[in-house]
């Protein structure tokens, strides 16, 4: 019953998270586009009341996932988020008036077949409840080094696929810690109520960890094709997610000839991702474009080019 709850929510926080995706989007192609930072564009998305839809969908986003990581496995429930991007492909589809084509429903498909089949064939079973500390050290040099090797590379190579690859994996191992975080601070809660939550270290943890792997994320979007950074975080986040779970939480997964369909199911994941992140409506829904009106003083030719064409 407890997985069936951490499920429940899981799902509940991918979708809360795309619908987020979905609205804030929308509310964002009825604002000029200009060339740099403008601190304006916030004043004016206030103005429009899907914002704050897009915005509460954000907290309950959290809250749920808070759940799911106080019910369940960190290793069952964050690899649940790759259904996020499939979640706002169809509800993105419904809020800005685009449709799938065939393609898009079959990588879907793919997704959601290989998600299945590596998470049946690990069957994540419960761990500890609070890692010891020495894991933590371990964890977070180990994660800080990576995302600083990715990082690193990516900043000497020129926009394209392996910049944006660099960056979108080392946002994957961000979110990944983020999650890890998390699931620590709300058994935190639950065992010393409010007063232990936000005095504990890795509350604030969780959010600076968040916010770094949200700025990664907004250069693997910037730095090269969609193609090369969606696969990247997306199957990043899942692999990393099982790693902390063991890692940190003792969590056991299922070995011997059950690696097999593992694998498998993470290549249906992979190939599912890459043939998402070409689908248009994608790159309407997680890119900037130009179906904005362009701000005074500039020309549409201004933006960037547009990079989807007829769904």
């Amino acid at each position: 019953m407890q997985t069936a709850v951490a499920v429940l929510f899981a799902l509940l926080a991918a979708a809360s998270n795309a619908l987020a995706t979905a609205l804030q989007r929308y509310a964002a192609r009825t604002v000029p586009l200009s060339r740099g930072f403008r601190p304006a564009l916030l004043v004016e998305l206030l103005h429009r009341p899907v914002w704050f839809g897009g915005f509460a969908a954000v907290v309950a986003a959290a809250c749920f996932q808070a759940l799911a990581l106080l019910n369940g496995e960190l290793s069952l429930v964050q690899p649940l988020f790759v259904l996020e991007l499939p979640f706002a492909l169809l509800i993105g589809g419904l809020v800005l008036g685009r449709r799938l084509p065939r393609p898009g429903w079959a990588a879907v498909a793919c997704i959601v077949a290989g998600l299945g089949t590596a998470l049946w064939a690990a069957s994540p079973t419960p761990g500890v409840q609070r890692p010891e500390t020495f894991r933590w050290v371990l964890v977070l040099a180990g994660c800080a080094a990576a995302v600083a090797v990715l990082a690193g590379t990516a900043v000497r190579r020129p926009a394209g696929a392996l910049r944006a690859a660099c960056f979108g994996a080392a946002a994957a191992i961000g979110y990944a810690l983020t999650a890890a975080l998390m699931k620590d601070a709300t058994h935190t809660w639950a065992a010393g109520g409010p007063g232990a939550f936000f005095t504990a270290w890795q509350t604030y943890g969780f959010a600076a960890a968040g916010v770094g792997a949200l700025f990664l994320l907004q250069n693997a979007m910037q730095s090269g094709p969609l193609a090369a950074s969606q696969p990247a975080l997306t199957l990043g986040d899942a692999l990393v997610s099982l790693s902390l779970g063991v890692a940190l939480f003792e969590e056991e997964l299922r070995d011997g000839w059950w690696l097999l369909p593992q694998v498998l199911g993470a290549l249906l994941v992979f190939c599912g991702a890459v043939g998402l992140s070409r689908v248009p409506l994608t790159r309407t829904l997680v890119a900037p474009d130009s179906d904005r009106p362009a701000s005074v003083g500039q020309s549409r030719s201004d933006g960037p080019d547009r990079a989807d064409g007829p769904d």
